[in-house]
Parts: structure tokens; sequence; C-alpha cells
């Protein structure tokens, strides 16, 4: 039973855990996880810290303080940050914390080896023991060693990591060395030369001389990437790159069963094709069947796979959750209800309730990430629905229609040009979530900008406001830190560009598929009453709040934030008696203050959603959504 309610996010909202990887121990459940800094320029800048509840009171997190930090490890400050992490609970009790070290932007993550930490309990002190190591005590380093996933199999102890770039694929270099191999270490030439032993390529040179300038190209990216030589990228017989997995000794450190991948490298034609692995391995164990889940390269959404085996035969089974909502009701990529960007996670069962656990973007980056969480249901068949991304999340249910909600657990926001994340805090105006101080609230609020909730029970609601202030010099947020800019992102900002020119599509806000509409068709009315004062004083209308419960129905009410040539606003505030009030929300002096608005709404008893689509010349500020009886 809940003590209170419980939203998405479900932590405190100044705490950025991504990449979540949730376990039962005992009574309680525990969120390992990176750890990234509220407006940070780079992945994962702080120590870890683990937080946990109670398995029947998903509402009650308290985090358990810093259980390991990054200084503890030799790597340290050579590489700076730990990554997503994972812990299981030794056949001798004690839990082990499996990671890997990266510096800034990502640069050296893919270089090192895994890292290992032990504690005698699930969230206290961890200390170093060491890393994963082959037979002969050096480091185990084959493959690409990232993002660690770990189970305890009936006492077997299996890791799972890598990464997986398909460069070599679609540039046929894949191609090129297993032919190489077929002829030379499986083939006609295999008796009269030995340039291979036990298919590993010892004769790189006469390799290397069939790769076309594309594919040596690939190589030396991987090269820089991978932190290794072109003899090794090239000695693969298989590839670098892919889902991968081994078993440990009971020292759980040193390697029993020597790596090997899991999933196909080479994904056309494969169940994968459409949804290659990229990073973030997970393991789950349901049953009999092994549930494998990974961030595709589509790089939104959390994706599954599910095998007899823990080491092979895995078929792919569908998208579990997108972070943008990409896939839901046929909801395509450059529709998505959120900016979209790096997810991690994995599925867990929670007092006989399976959850994903995953997390979303804000600050305009990949670098402040929180964790979010939705149920989930394993059907009789052992598949698994995409869920839809709510406020809801951990909640018993619907959230009560009566109170005040921090604007930030929107779980849609978009402007129908929202950017897909980049390794880069992006520059580019859009909608997000961001802070000043210890103040959390939706920042660029422009024209046409789509907020959304679910889900509410409304019982009776009269009126529904927003705590809101215009965006100026005096409070908009500006990021000071360093600034990487990417492909992905200067591509972003060319179409901004374009759409400001007016060169992109005219008119458009947000794409009318599925359950989102235009914004030039909002279905507004003019009946509520916060539009009749505003008729009443004569004025034009330049910049409201449109509120729905079914976005392609009716708006149920407005919020009007109109201003006169002095900027000075004339907002709907409902004072006790019921009397419209005139404020000033753009003077210098009241920049940084926030004002309560309402207006009375005629909404239908029962569980709905709700909508706020804004219109106005100015972007504004909104901190809390208000809902009153």
């Amino acid at each position: 039973m809940q003590k209170k309610q419980v939203f998405n996010p479900f932590l405190p909202l100044n705490e950025y855990i991504p990449d979540g990887e949730p376990h039962v121990f005992g009574d309680r459940v525990y969120l390992y996880g990176s750890h990234d800094r509220e407006g940070g320029y780079t992945f994962c800048m702080e120590d870890y810290v683990v937080y946990s509840a109670p398995v029947d009171d998903l509402s009650d997190w308290r985090c358990e303080g810093v259980t390991y930090k990054a200084s503890q490890d030799p790597v340290y400050p050579k590489l700076k940050y730990m990554y997503a992490p994972d812990v299981v609970k030794g056949n001798d009790g004690k839990y082990y914390l499996y990671y890997c070290m990266g510096g800034d932007y990502g640069i050296g993550g893919y270089t090192g080896h895994i890292s290992v930490a032990v504690c005698d309990t699930p969230a206290g002190k961890y200390e170093y023991l060491g890393y994963v190591k082959n037979p002969d005590g050096t480091p185990m380093m084959k493959y690409v060693c990232f993002d660690p996933a770990v189970i305890n199999d009936n006492g077997t102890i299996r890791i799972y990591y890598g990464t997986q770039y398909c460069d070599e694929e679609n540039s046929g270099l894949r191609d090129v060395i297993e032919d190489y191999l077929a002829k030379n270490a499986y083939g006609e030439l295999a008796e009269q030369n030995d340039k291979t032993t036990d298919g590993v390529i010892s004769d790189h040179q006469a390799l290397e001389a069939l790769l076309n300038d594309e594919m040596k190209k690939v190589v030396q990216n991987e090269i820089e990437m991978f932190g290794r030589t072109k003899e090794e990228i090239l000695s693969y017989p298989d590839s670098i790159n892919g889902a991968i997995t081994l078993t440990l000794e009971d020292d759980m450190l040193t390697v029993r069963e020597m790596p090997k991948h899991i999933i196909p490298y080479r994904v056309k034609g494969t169940s994968f094709e459409d949804h290659p692995f990229f990073e973030g391995p997970s393991m789950r164990k349901l049953g009999d069947k092994y549930y494998f889940s990974y961030s595709s390269w589509l790089n939104h959404e959390l994706c599954y796979a599910v095998s007899d085996h823990p080491d092979r035969d895995f078929t792919f089974g569908g998208t579990i959750v997108s972070n943008g909502d990409v896939g839901m009701n046929g909801r395509r990529a450059e529709d998505k209800l959120n900016m979209t960007g790096t997810t991690h996670g994995s599925i867990c069962k929670i007092n006989s309730q399976w959850y994903v656990f995953f997390h979303r973007l804000t600050h305009k980056s990949d670098y402040s990430r929180q964790a979010c969480a939705e149920k989930i249901n394993i059907e009789a068949d052992g598949s698994i629905r995409q869920v839809e991304i709510t406020s809801c999340g951990l909640n018993e249910g619907p959230l009560k229609g009566e109170g005040i909600y921090p604007a930030v657990i929107a779980c849609n926001l978009t402007n129908g040009n929202m950017p897909h994340g980049s390794n880069s805090v992006y520059k580019m105006p859009f909608p997000n979530v961001n802070n000043l101080g210890d103040e959390r609230f939706i920042a660029e609020v422009e024209d046409g900008t789509l907020i959304g909730y679910k889900y509410f029970d409304f019982k009776a609601v009269k009126h529904i406001g927003v705590n809101v202030r215009f965006e100026n010099d005096d409070n908009r947020v500006v990021f000071d830190g360093p600034v990487r800019l990417d492909e992905r992102c200067l591509e972003d900002e060319a179409k901004l560009h374009e759409r400001l020119e007016g060169k992109a599509e005219e008119g458009k806000s947000f794409s009318n598929t599925g359950d989102v509409k235009t914004a030039d068709n909002t279905g507004a009315g003019a009946e509520d009453k916060s539009m009749a004062h505003h008729a009443e004083a004569g004025l034009k209308d330049k910049c409201y709040i449109d509120i729905f419960t079914d976005i392609n129905g009716d708006a149920v009410g407005r919020i009007a934030l109109d201003y006169n040539e002095e900027g000075i606003l004339i907002g709907g505030i409902y004072a006790e008696d019921n009397e419209m009030k005139n404020i000033d929300l753009s003077a210098s002096k009241q920049s940084m203050q926030w004002h309560k608005i309402l207006t009375a709404v005629n909404i239908e008893d029962g569980t709905h959603p709700l909508f706020f689509i804004y219109h106005g010349d100015r972007k504004i500020q909104i901190k809390d959504i208000v809902i009153e009886l």
C-alpha cells in the first residue's frame, strides 16, 4: 500500500540516475545506475548513489548515500567518470559492483577493462576489488568492454557487455574479412599457406590490401574509438562489435568461459535488422526463458529478445518503451512526443508486478537524465507489448485530480520539431525541462508547444491553471559550460533555421498522427469563464494556453496570458471573489516571480490525460500545474 503518490520521474527532482538496473534484494528494491549532474556538460559526472524502496511501497524511495567514488578506481583521474553499472549477489553472499570508466563526452569509455568493487550489503560502502581478468591474470579486453550487466544464474555468474556500430557490415568490411577467412583458414588456400591460426587472421597486410577506402575509414574509426591496434581490429574472425557474454569463477574476477556473441553482429536478414543492438545490455530470467534487453541503434528505445539459453539463439521480441513514444500506435520518429536520446534500463519484477525502468532527457542534452518507470505485462505467449510513457509511472493508479503538481512531470513535451539527443548540449531553442538554482520548470515554451500529463482521476474539477511567467533575459536559462557540437546537433540547428526562415512546412507544430493534432486545429472554443472575461475586457488574443482532456476533441478551457503595449500581462487569476486581476509578469522587478493563473474548466468525471497547448508571440516558463475542485 502506497503512503503517497509517486510520479515520473520517481526520484527527487534534483536527482539524475540514468541507466537504471533495479534489483530486489530481500524486502527492498535497489536502483543502481550512472549519476548525472543537474545541468552537466558531459555524461555521469557524479559518484554512484543508490536509492531503494520497500517492495510493497514504491512511493517511499530513500537515498542510501554515496556508495562508491570514481577516485577509488586506480584508473582515476586518467578517466574521471564511472558509467552504467550493475550489481549482483555472489555465491558468497557479498554484493559485487561491475562498471567501466570514461572521460569527457565518453572519450576513453570503450578503451578500458571492466572494474569490480565489493560490499557486504546491497547499498553500503563498496571497496575496489580489481578488474575482470583472464586466467593468466591479464585484464580481459576481448571485444569492447562497455556497459557491463551481470546475473547470478543459479550459481553461474554471467556478465553481458559490449557496443555495436554497424559500419563493418554496411561498408562491406565484414564480407571481405569473412571471405578472406573462408579461403585462407577454412578453404582452398588453407593448405598452401600459414596465414591464419584457428580462424584468427595473422597476415594483416594481405587482408588490408583487399580493403577499399570506406573500409579503411571504418577500421581507423574503430582504432580511435576502441583504443585498439589495426592488427587487433582485423584479427577478429567475427567482429569486435556486438553484445557479448562470459562467465566468471567464484572469485568474481576471473573468466571461466571465454567471451562470445549472444546475438547476431551481422543483422541484415535477421529479426534484429530494424532494431540492432547498440549498448546497455541487461539480462533477466523468467522461468526457463532468458530475456535480454538493450538500447537499440535507434537510440530512443529499449528492446528485448528471448531465448531458451543464456548465451545464444536469441530472437528479437520487440520494443518495450521509447522515451519519445515512437512506435506507439504507429507513431513515427519525426512525430516523437519528447526530445529523444540515449536510453538504458531493464525490467524487474517487484511484488508480483513487472516494471520497465528507463530514463528521460532534460536540460537540452543527454547529460542530465532522470529515472522513470512504467508497469509492463508479460503476456501468456511471453511477449511484452510496448508501453506508453506516463506521468503516473510507479503510482498504483492515475494521479489524483486535485492539487499542485510540478510541471516537469510532463510525459509529453513537444513543439513538433523536437531534436534527437546528441553528445552535446543544444543551443537551439525548444521546450525543455530545466532549472535555475532550486527551481525546476519547463522553459522555452513557444507557440504551438504541447505539454501532456497522463493520467489524472478527475472528480468535480472546477479550475485548472499554471504557475507561469514570461521568459526574458532575467530568467532565461543560459548554459555556461563547455560546449561540444557533434554532427547531429549541427544538422538539427540547420533544420531549425530552415523552419524559422519559412522553408519548412508552413504552420506545422506537431503532427496529426495517432493521438496528437496540429496546433492550428486545437478545436478551442470560447465558452468558458476565462474566455468570457477576456472578451469583455476587449483585448486582442495574444498569448493563451488551451486545455484538453482529449487532444482530438474540443478545448475544455483557456488560460489567457494577454499583455498590453507596455508588456503588462492581463491574465486569468481568480481571487476568492472570482474576479480577474491584472498582473505584471514582464516588468523587471517581477521577472523572477511566478504567478498562478486559473481558468474555469468543463471536465467530465473519470480518468483522462491533461494537455496544454500554448499559443503566443512570447515564450513562457511553467513551474506548476494547478487543479482545483
